[in-house]
């Protein structure tokens, strides 16, 4: 077996105490899925004479790559707004670091056994959960949208006991870090400034080596995490589990656990399974984002010298989250309408209330504007809303480069899934070939681009634990 991964691992240099070493639990039946070339090629990783056996005994975490230096790390968060003190990584282990032209990644296998965080797990993940993400996270690349990516999708020949005995299989993910306001949480609460610090400068090295403080820091972690849930929020897509631990300091959309892009617009939309009173609903997104830079904010606060001056001074930067995002969000919705001019936000505004009150679907409504009449109930509104909008001169082509003819929706995620459990991935590989086209589908994608029927709909989503 022949591969060349240009290992470079920073974080496995930090303090022992940010980290467990540990290695995989080997599986008895590798089989590789699929396998992202592309990406590949872009970490510099060179694969050699491979083929799908070696592929799969190398991303199964069955063999270990030369130059590694597994390891979980060890983080905490706040869940639902409740404090965890400790989570870390339970069923994910970090290969590695690759540092190329094109920047520094982590390569992790998620599903690749227990760790000491896996709080009585079994640190597998079921083929579901594995596929649902190497679509979503591709989809999402596609759409422009910061995220993590997926290398490679393997199958282990084990089961996996959930709800039921279920097919296992391990995602190989990619980000630029997968450190969390959650890692910083565990420090702050431990009290360790000097892990703390090491974190902060590791963070602004990796990521932010244009910056110079603390307090600069929390500002574009911030402006980051602003941008990315104004991104979310334009194509229709809804998280579901914004916790802390959730959140990235390299401002990458991460754990696609009970996601879902809707098809019905209404701002209150909710699907996640435990997400029982909304908190992470579609509108309530900035919400949550603006209570997980706070409690960054606060777990940064034992760093400072002046800590009744830094409560002040952060909280000032806090306190512009809204604004930044309300800009954010205005300027993508703007050019979803082919209006980068746009002086008056109430041409968006009144155009979703239309969506809300009839269901309308998010992604078709805005593709096919302004031949989308047959989406509403109200049309006599539409018509009203369609002549104020056509008045103001859209750029169409502006429009089109902003707004997906396709999105992974949860019935064809859904189906693929029942048809790999069955062992059948052309459905899947399907999918994602669409999906990483999203803004330039197929003659024949129609059945990618409708609303699921009544008896297609997915009310619900899951975590993949």
């Amino acid at each position: 077996m022949s591969i060349a991964i240009p290992f470079d691992n920073s974080y496995a240099r930090m303090p022992a105490r940010l980290f467990t070493a540990i290695d995989p639990t080997p599986v008895p039946r590798p089989k590789l899925i699929a396998f992202n070339e592309t990406l590949a090629t872009d970490l510099g990783i060179e694969t050699g004479s491979l083929d799908a056996e070696d592929l799969a005994g190398l991303f199964s975490g069955n063999r270990i790559p030369q130059g590694a230096a597994p390891l979980a790390q060890v983080y905490a968060g706040h869940q639902f707004g409740n404090w965890n003190p400790q989570l870390g990584d339970g069923r994910a282990i970090l290969l590695g670091e690759v540092a190329g032209t094109c920047g520094r990644f982590d390569i992790q296998l998620k599903g690749s056994g227990p760790t000491p965080y896996s709080r009585m797990g079994d640190g597998r993940a079921w083929l579901g959960p594995v596929l649902r993400e190497y679509v979503m996270s591709e989809a999402m690349h596609a759409l422009g949208v910061p995220t993590t990516r997926a290398l490679a999708a393997v199958s282990t020949g084990e089961t996996v006991l959930r709800e039921a005995p279920l097919p296992g299989a391990i995602l190989t993910r990619v980000a630029q870090s997968h450190i969390r306001v959650g890692t910083f949480q565990f420090f702050a609460a431990h009290g360790d400034t000097d892990a703390l610090q090491a974190l902060v400068d590791h963070v602004i090295a990796r990521h932010y080596p244009e910056i110079e403080s603390i307090p600069q820091l929390l500002e574009t972690v911030m402006e980051r995490q602003a941008r990315l849930i104004a991104q979310w929020m334009s194509f229709g897509f809804i998280h579901g589990v914004m916790n802390t631990d959730n959140m990235t300091v390299s401002g990458e959309t991460i754990d696609y656990g009970p996601c879902a892009f809707m098809d019905a617009y209404h701002p209150d939309t909710v699907f996640s399974s435990i997400d029982q009173y909304g908190r992470y609903a579609y509108s309530n997104q900035p919400h949550v984002g603006v209570w997980n830079i706070a409690q960054f904010a606060t777990a940064l606060i034992p760093l400072m010298a002046d800590r009744d001056r830094a409560i002040e001074d952060f909280t000032e930067i806090v306190n512009r989250f809204p604004a930044l995002f309300e800009a954010a969000r205005t300027a993508r919705f703007a050019a979803k309408l082919g209006l980068p001019g746009l002086e008056d936000p109430a041409i968006v505004e009144d155009l979703l209330a239309l969506m809300a009150e009839d269901g309308a679907d998010f992604t078709n409504v805005f593709r096919n504007l302004p031949e989308a009449r047959d989406e509403f109930v109200n049309r006599e509104g539409f018509d009203a809303w369609a002549r104020r909008w056509q008045a103001l001169g859209p750029d169409t082509a502006l429009a089109a480069r902003h707004n997906p003819q396709v999105i992974p929706r949860l019935h064809l995620i859904e189906a693929a899934i029942q048809a790999g459990v069955a062992g059948d991935f052309a459905p899947f590989e399907r999918l994602l070939a669409v999906m990483t086209r999203p803004f330039k589908a197929p003659p024949d994608a129609e059945g990618f681009t409708r609303p699921p029927s009544a008896a297609e709909r997915v009310p619900r989503t899951f975590c993949g634990t």
